[in-house]
């Protein structure tokens, strides 16, 4: 112990010596050390009483009010105390001394069991032997990888803890703990591998698992994977059968997406009584009382986004639901919305044409089809249009004409007002779909990068013997998104990738047939398809490294080189685990198999041409494990935690602070000194987004499904900029983006957005 209750129990001594160590790198003390302990030493002086955990708080507070563009390591020094308290903590709570760093793993387990918080799997499926000789790979000095701020979201939302929230779990074993979690049906002869590839992998920070996985893989509760995406049928039972799986999902963690385009508008009959229903708004508003309602273990609030079509006759209604003004009674003002946008719209917005809306539950019956069951299979050309204006001649059908752009504009406001809605190009989306033979994909996720085949679950129910009734469901493709990053900014200075992908993917994959999900169509895609998203994240960080400039052409062609290979990777990847494993049960007619995937897009005849044809080769004669395998997530706290920059977004600022409830907390650019700063200091509401939309244009065609793509703009922004940006967004081939990030009128001036 450094202190007891009472100041004059305190051992400056070894307090200094702790101080010593914090602020030390490279065998050189910090910028203002001597300045630092003579504060720290000064207030404890003046200190009443100082307790062990007041004395750790001035500690951080005071080194992190060191921190800044010069300074950033500060930050490490704050991280290194915050440590050395996560180590006594633990000691005290699992009986060890703190000088030990890391205990009994073996012990942590039994114990951990024993109180109902790990899972008993690890303990039945590998024996004691095997647990204490893999415990040793255990590396304490992986710790110091860690910045305050990664640390501490680490610690307060994903280290085990018992039920009155005592720290048990250290980092280190967190990575081991799903390490061993992930990989323990795995062959026994390869599993000690495995294990330490996994763990390898975490612990260096090269990579980083989706936030359901790093809170839950080897604990007693909780699910794997990150997101769902259900697909609403048009009937009473089934509305509230799908807000039902939304609360079961968002309890056990995972965002949800809804996609809400089937159900029918306001006004539509009901058993052939017109005007008799009130559309989807009344069903959006109870789903945004899941969202409130049923949080995810405490950890979060529920998060779901609904998606609607353009064409759909609600819209209007739809895209005025998170305003701040209005009818009250007509807002939702928790969910999130996504709007599903056709080729055919953007055209007629770009000419000033007309835009017709439709009831779908009209179209099917008067029509004899579902017009969001069609897509254009070409640009310019293809069924959805054929299908559209069949509906806009006919005259047995009701609609309502508007100048497209009108309803651009009401996009546009939502978005700067509210950062909604998300924009979804189902042309786009369905045409790269490399399994196209088994599905339609409808919408996204809360995050939009998913992209994968939809269908709603429909259910039935038979009376049977006296008091008896089944109810039975047709199962339709419910999504599951298990996704996993690649931290740029290690990973590919350190030139690992073709070490890192495979036992990614494995991970990946491992999830599936691991993962326990309430909800039984869901389970049921997730093993139909058995889709993962390998994505990334720290890409400014990346550029800030190999200092190139975010507006250049140099970046724009790394995007495209890089994403090559990280897809080559991990399809690579994907066919190996087929040949052990086997492929995905729809892997026959899809363009996996057909080879046609890799046509599409231009692999066959390009630079590795001859790299991607053996690839072909391998994937039509061994199959692919899965269906679905890329996608770029947001990654907003897994990248904290790994200390780089979020998902493929240029940093914020620089350095500046956040504010938090009571206190300040510096947050500085990934590897920030005077070689990055120039291409840090080209900020987010700095650049010019059409470079930002160049980029994503160029690594989203080496990506099955989609990316989570922000546009950064001032508030004052003006519309026809805007408009053009969503216009060059959609020409670009973009299948989807994310928020509309609008800022105050106080940040630099910048050309892009006044031209």
């Amino acid at each position: 112990m450094i202190t007891t209750a009472k100041n004059q129990g305190i051992d400056k001594n070894r307090l200094e010596t702790l101080i010593d160590w914090a602020a030390s790198f490279d065998g050189a003390p910090l910028n203002g050390l001597p300045a630092y302990k003579e504060k720290i030493f000064r207030t404890i002086a003046q200190s009443q009483e100082l307790t062990e955990d007041r004395l750790t708080r001035l500690l951080i507070a005071t080194a992190l009010e060191n921190v800044d563009e010069a300074n950033p390591q500060w930050s490490f020094a704050a991280a290194r105390i915050y440590l050395d308290d996560l180590y006594r903590q633990a000691g005290e709570n699992r009986g060890y001394a703190k000088e030990l760093k890391y205990g009994d793993y073996y012990r942590l387990q039994k114990t951990l069991v024993e109180k109902g918080i790990y899972s008993p799997n690890i303990l039945e499926k590998y024996t004691e032997e095997e647990i204490r000789l893999l415990s040793r790979i255990i590396d304490p000095d992986k710790d110091l990888l860690f910045d305050y701020t990664g640390l501490h979201t680490l610690a307060t939302r994903y280290l085990a803890a018992d039920h009155d929230k005592n720290i048990y779990e250290l980092p280190q074993e967190r990575w081991l703990t799903i390490a061993l979690y992930l990989m323990q049906d795995e062959p026994k002869e390869r599993r000690p591998h495995l294990v330490r590839e996994a763990y390898w992998a975490l612990s260096n920070l090269y990579m980083t698992v989706a936030t359901p996985t790093l809170a839950n893989a080897g604990l007693a509760h909780g699910q794997l994977s990150s997101c769902f995406i259900d697909t609403v049928a048009d009937s009473l039972i089934d509305i509230y059968n799908s807000n039902t799986d939304a609360a079961r999902l968002s309890k056990d963690g995972g965002g949800i997406g809804v996609y809400m385009g089937k159900v029918r508008s306001r006004g539509s009959s009901i058993k052939g009584f017109k005007g008799a229903s009130s559309g989807v708004i009344p069903w959006i508003k109870q789903l945004n009382n899941t969202a409130v309602s049923v949080d995810q273990l405490g950890r979060r609030k529920g998060a779901i986004c609904v998606y609607l079509d353009v064409w759909h006759a609600d819209i209007l209604s739809f895209l005025d639901l998170k305003l701040n003004n209005g009818d009250e009674r007509q807002r939702a003002h928790d969910i999130f919305t996504g709007v599903c946008i056709p080729d055919l719209f953007m055209e007629q917005v770009e000419k000033r044409g007309d835009w017709y809306l439709f009831d779908p539950h009209e179209v099917k019956r008067v029509m004899g089809f579902a017009l969001e069951d069609f897509y254009d299979e070409e640009p310019g050309n293809g069924s959805f249009r054929e299908k559209y204006f069949a509906c806009v001649h006919d005259d047995r059908l009701s609609k309502q004409k508007i100048p497209a752009i009108q309803i651009m504009a009401r996009i546009m406001k939502s978005q700067l007002e509210t950062g909604t809605p998300f924009m979804f190009y189902r042309d786009q989306v369905n045409r790269m779909n490399p399994n196209k033979h088994a599905g339609m994909i409808y919408a996204s996720n809360l995050c939009t990068e998913i992209a994968q085949n939809m269908s709603p679950t429909v259910q039935y129910e038979e009376t049977m013997d006296g008091d008896v009734i089944i109810t039975r469901k047709k199962a339709g493709d419910f999504v599951v998104c298990n996704l996993s990053s690649v931290h740029l900014g290690k990973a590919v200075p350190d030139q690992v990738l073709e070490r890192l992908i495979p036992i990614q993917v494995r991970m990946l994959d491992n999830v599936i047939d691991l993962n326990t999900i309430s909800v039984k169509q869901a389970a049921a895609t997730n093993k139909k398809y058995r889709a993962i998203g390998l994505g990334t994240f720290g890409w400014h960080h990346l550029l800030a490294l190999k200092r190139i400039h975010w507006e250049s052409e140099e970046a724009v062609e790394l995007a495209d080189r890089l994403y090559e290979k990280i897809a080559r990777l991990a399809i690579r990847a994907s066919i190996e685990l087929a040949k052990e494993k086997g492929p995905y049960p729809l892997f026959e007619g899809s363009e996996w198999q057909t080879g046609e995937y890799f046509a599409k897009r231009g692999y066959l005849t390009g630079e590795k041409a001859e790299e991607w044809e053996e690839i072909r080769k391998m994937a039509q004669k061994h199959g692919i494990r899965n269906g679905y395998l890329m996608a770029v997530a947001p990654t907003s706290s897994t990248s904290v935690i790994a200390g780089s920059t979020s998902g493929i977004d240029p940093v914020f600022k620089p350095f500046y602070y956040e504010e938090k409830k009571d206190y300040k907390l510096p947050v500085v650019a990934p590897d920030l000194d005077h070689r990055t700063y120039d291409i840090y200091r080209r900020s987010a509401y700095i650049v010019d987004q059409r470079w930002s939309i160049r980029q994503n244009a160029a690594r989203q065609k080496h990506i099955d499904q989609s990316v989570s793509f922000n546009f950064y703009v001032p508030h004052n922004i003006r519309a026809k900029v805007l408009l053009d940006l969503h216009l060059q967004a959609w020409k670009s081939g973009l299948k989807t983006t994310y928020y509309v990030r609008s800022t105050a009128s106080d940040i630099e001036e910048c050309s892009w957005c006044a031209s």
